[in-house]
């Protein structure tokens, strides 16, 4: 049996997954894990199934024929994984990504010190080198003003924002968090068993933390662990296709706000968003980024 699956989820990024790839069995190689490596393609036309076969022929790779979002793509795999004898642990490991050496061995280490760990994700830096927050704070309003509303930076980089002091990740000791990011999410078997895999509903964004929502409320506890480094090329896919991002950001918030606040927190949300798209459309020019903000401003008021 293995110790444990990885997943990869790829669109039309081929030279950053067969990086992130070649990083990553690197990685495990050294670290002496068994593991079982799955990419979904969703639908990419710059030849990445072909290039992934051709150079990592090991790879359970599966070509979906449209783009099927991150959530449901993953769970693809992972409806593979456990209907087949699956490991004790899953890791998603997104595609715009280098794993450093040690890495994998202590997100795997961590994860199974303790039985009331269900999820751990990596110390991120972005591909300069600079510092990533990969973890954060359930999203509440304040996260909401500071996204739109003038805010002091020690707000901005501080609990007010939902974002945990550098000094954490600094000391290298695994800490409690509320949720990190989807870039690299290692979970036991178990939580999968309990909480199920992503919402399909997100069809970008916001998975992750519905996900750790949920395993926080079944009794998990979910770490971000420092030594287990991740360098993570933020975007890459997204800024592809920037307009249509914005609309699936804010419609994947709309839609955790509505599952997981309360009714009176969903309407001071929406009109948070309402008031923040208006503001952000006052300082640009007509076009297709400005058309997309009004897109969002609708949808918080409730039209279409």
């Amino acid at each position: 049996m293995s110790d444990l699956a990885v997943v990869l989820v790829t669109w039309n990024v081929r030279d950053l997954v067969l990086d992130a790839l070649a990083s990553l069995y690197a990685d495990l190689i050294e670290s002496g894990l068994n593991a079982e490596v799955y990419v979904v393609d969703s639908a990419s036309s710059d030849g990445t199934p072909d290039e992934i076969r051709r150079k990592f022929p090991q790879v359970n790779l599966t070509v979906s024929e449209k783009n099927l979002g991150f959530g449901a793509a993953n769970n693809m795999a992972i409806r593979q994984i456990m209907a087949n004898d699956p490991p004790p642990v899953v890791y998603l490991l997104n595609p715009d990504t280098y794993t450093h050496a040690e890495t994998t061995r202590c997100l795997y280490r961590h994860l199974l010190s303790d039985k009331r760990i269900g999820l751990v994700g990596a110390r991120l830096d972005y591909g300069d080198g600079t510092f990533q927050h990969g973890a954060f704070g359930f999203p509440g309003l304040r996260q909401l003003w500071t996204e739109f509303f003038p805010t002091p930076g020690r707000l901005i980089e501080g609990q007010f924002n939902g974002r945990y002091p550098k000094q954490l990740y600094d000391l290298g000791v695994p800490f409690p968090v509320d949720f990190v990011l989807g870039a690299t999410m290692m979970l036991r078997r178990e939580v999968i068993e309990t909480t199920g895999m992503f919402d399909e509903h997100f069809f970008m964004y916001c998975e992750e933390i519905d996900w750790a929502w949920r395993i926080h409320e079944a009794g998990w506890g979910v770490h971000c662990v420092p030594k287990a480094r991740v360098t993570h090329f933020a975007g890459k896919s997204t800024s592809q296709v920037r307009q249509k991002m914005v609309i699936h950001l804010w419609t994947s918030r709309l839609r955790l706000y509505q599952k997981h606040y309360t009714a009176p927190k969903v309407i001071a949300a929406r009109l948070l968003i309402a008031l923040g798209m208006a503001s952000k459309m006052r300082r640009m020019p007509e076009g297709a980024e400005r058309d997309a903000y009004r897109t969002v401003m609708r949808l918080a008021l409730g039209r279409t």
